[in-house]
């Protein structure tokens, strides 16, 4: 077969299909554009999650008709300045982009109409159709310009066919708008989807206040300045408490040199710089900003230029890590402490031996007839009363200082021979019980256990034909994104079958109806919030029976005993029965411990007995 020049629409195509891989990345180039363009004011409009029409109108410098009709050709671009396009420099461009063919590449696969106006001059439009230019002539509209561009691979069958759902691309859209609203706080955005207002920000707003617009607004009151320089790298930007975290790492955030970018190794640098302060299924909420000088990081290495490379990828590494702990070191109270590596040394994870590590021979405590799920007991005034009733723990958790506390006991003090855990004796800080067991001690997290304990009990009541639910008296309205609310109102009937029943409220809330009726009245919105993130990490294609367990763990997590509560010495007896006989009990839904054990020798050897 002999070497033929290939065709200049089909060049054009095949350009088209490194630079726009769906509406989000044709969106992404128009929108830099009018950033470079100096715009302060940014208005998108969408159809059909732009595969119908996308519209960006912007207040910027504008162009002549001549640089309009250059604009249309493959490699022209006015973002090299003259001295850089002499020495061939394409390092040293700061513009967010100059590769000069966003827009012949999505005018080769749209009909795109390209409006533009400079300051004392008439405006002028120019319409290309799939490659073929169809119509030109002037234009009424203010300074700046407006791109619209219209059934994007319409002619591209084959590229069609793989794009995703319109709300799904509509999703990517939005996404790729905050990113780079998040990164020009000085510029507003707006953004309309099928004639709905979706996002709004005004220009001049604080960083700060930006990105907690833009992601959460509790993260302006749980988050910490990062500030940080280094060998001529400058790190900004917010970083989120510990303790505020999401259940998915689509929340972090990251630019360079003013360009959102989404890179393995800043992401890396993110997860090592939280280490021993998330479970591995929780994720901060980050927006960093790096300052790179410009021969120190490479930007090209992506035709959408969504990665980079760095000259010294360890120090920027470093830098990242360094930055992020120090602004939580600071933070005080407010972040989670690491332990201490030589203590934790001393207590060894334990697991259930003989006979009763499988539930046989022991029976639940504190079982009521005819009652399918177990609480933890109420509480009594009095010890000689005590009684095994079932509440909900309807306080909030918190951390509380750290305090030991013991109950007096008033009955005679039960055998440890015959619980593989032991008896309680106590427990500290709010957190932590600490049981006496035949052969050591024994300190069990309770939030972690009875988490495990909720888990389980919910994989039961899953099996028996469907978790009960409790209907609120005031039904619960939680905001969360559009696409978020699209998420779980698609999985409203799977939902419902665990017990939580949901509606949609208008574009951006769900009605919570009823919550399952274990997990008693815990933070609804937490839960609700903590599952839209879980459901965005599925496969559309599969069906949310195949994720049930991670589901119902986000669940049990929320229904759970919580740091913070005060137990009895009865409750804490019951929780440890319960483990006894609850299978996985060792672990929590998380993969953590869920209780140690300190044998005789062990304590023995630290007051040196041994």
């Amino acid at each position: 077969m002999s070497i033929r020049r290939l065709p200049e629409h089909l060049v054009n195509r095949i350009a088209a299909g490194e630079v726009v891989e769906r509406p989000a990345s044709a969106l992404k180039e128009l929108v830099e554009n009018a950033i470079d363009a100096g715009a302060t004011r940014i208005a998108i409009r969408l159809a059909a999650g732009g595969t119908g029409m996308i519209e960006v109108i912007d207040d910027g410098c504008g162009m002549t008709p001549a640089e309009m009709a250059l604009s249309l050709e493959r490699h022209a671009t006015s973002k090299l300045p003259e001295s850089l396009w002499e020495q061939g420099a394409i390092e040293a461009v700061t513009t967010l982009g100059f590769r000069g063919e966003a827009l012949p590449s999505i005018a080769s696969v749209a009909r795109l109409t390209l409006e533009s106006r400079v300051r004392g001059a008439d405006g002028w439009s120019l319409t290309v159709d799939n490659g073929e230019r169809v119509a030109e002539g002037p234009a009424a509209l203010p300074p700046g310009t407006r791109v619209r561009v219209e059934a994007l691979f319409g002619r591209v069958p084959a590229r069609r066919k793989f794009l995703r759902s319109d709300r799904a691309e509509y999703a990517a859209c939005l996404d790729v708008v905050k990113r780079l609203a998040m990164a020009r706080p000085d510029i507003a955005f707006s953004l309309e989807h099928d004639g709905r207002r979706a996002m709004q920000v005004q220009g001049g707003e604080s960083q700060p206040e930006r990105v907690a617009a833009l992601t959460d607004r509790a993260l302006h009151e749980n988050s910490v300045a990062v500030d940080l320089d280094r060998e001529g790298v400058r790190l900004g930007g917010v970083a989120g408490l510990p303790t505020f975290n999401r259940g998915v790492a689509d929340h972090q955030y990251l630019f360079v040199n003013g360009r959102p970018v989404k890179d393995r190794l800043l992401a890396g640098a993110v997860r090592g710089a939280y280490a021993e302060m998330l479970a591995r299924d929780r994720h901060p909420v980050v927006a960093l900003f790096l300052e790179v000088p410009a021969d120190q990081v490479d930007v090209n290495v992506h035709p959408a230029k969504t990665e980079v490379r760095f000259r010294d990828p360890a120090m920027v590494r470093g830098l990242i890590v360094s930055g992020l702990r120090r602004a939580l070191d600071a933070a005080g109270h407010r972040s989670a402490q690491r332990p201490a590596e030589a203590a934790l040394g001393m207590w060894q994870p334990g697991s259930l031996a003989g006979p009763s590590a499988s539930g046989e021979g022991l029976e639940p405590v504190y079982a009521g007839a005819g009652t399918a799920e177990l609480y933890m007991p109420r509480p009594n005034p009095s010890p000689e009363g005590a009684g095994l009733g079932y509440v909900h723990d309807r306080r909030p958790g918190f951390i509380a200082p750290p305090q030991a506390r013991a109950e007096p006991a008033h009955a005679p003090v039960p055998e440890t021979i015959s619980y593989p855990l032991g008896v309680a004796r106590g427990q500290v800080a709010r957190t932590y019980i600490v049981a006496e067991a035949e052969d050591g001690l024994v300190l069990v997290d309770q939030h972690a256990a009875h988490e495990r304990l909720v888990l389980e009990r919910m994989r039961r009541a899953m099996a028996s034909g469907g978790v009960a639910s409790q209907a609120l008296l005031l039904p619960e309205v939680v905001e969360l994104d559009e696409p978020g609310c699209d998420r779980l109102e698609a999985r409203a009937p799977e939902l419902a079958e665990l017990g939580l029943e949901l509606e949609r409220f208008g574009p951006r809330a769900m009605l919570v109806r009823a919550t399952p009726a274990m997990l008693g009245q815990g933070d609804v919105r937490g839960l609700v919030t903590d599952l839209a993130d879980e459901l965005a990490s599925f496969d559309e294609a599969l069906s949310l029976k195949e994720k049930l367990d991670h589901v119902a763990a986000t669940m049990a997590c929320h229904g759970s005993v919580r740091a913070g509560r005060i137990l009895s010495v009865a409750e804490m007896n019951a929780l440890l029965r319960e483990m006894e006989v609850t299978p996985h009990s060792g672990q929590c839904n998380h993969g953590r411990p869920t209780w140690v054990k300190l044998a005789h020798g062990d304590i023995e050897k630290l007051f040196g007995r041994k």
